[in-house]
């Protein structure tokens, strides 16, 4: 397996362990994907859940960009939701499973079709 397979199967157990969901292994391979190398950047492959502009990032980034939503508060009320599920103490949350969550929450899995 290579870099980005050890990377899945971690998202994959956080998914499982962490957020109390079974993953679609098949989109979470995608969401990966489609984050590009930033999985492989320590800083980048995480977000800041208390971070402010981070999460307008999120929001500008990928659920109005990516998923093509429109600005409304609901999308800053997911993200929230969000990490809240993945656990605010959470020290490492990953974009991949944040992503994979929002698409999910959205049910935009077809952007990744």
């Amino acid at each position: 397996m290579g870099k980005r397979d050890d990377l899945i199967a971690q998202y994959a157990d956080d998914l499982r362990n962490k957020c109390g969901m079974e993953p679609d292994m098949d989109l979470l391979r995608k969401v990966t994907i489609g984050c590009g190398p930033s999985i492989y950047d320590a800083d980048a492959s995480t977000v800041a859940g208390s971070q402010k502009s981070e999460l307008e990032t999120v929001k500008n980034n990928f659920l109005m960009k990516k998923l093509g939503l429109k600005d409304s508060d609901d999308l800053m009320a997911a993200i929230d939701s969000v990490i809240e599920t993945y656990g605010k103490s959470e020290r490492n949350k990953y974009r991949a499973v944040v992503y994979y969550m929002l698409t999910k929450h959205f049910g935009k899995e077809a952007v990744y079709g």
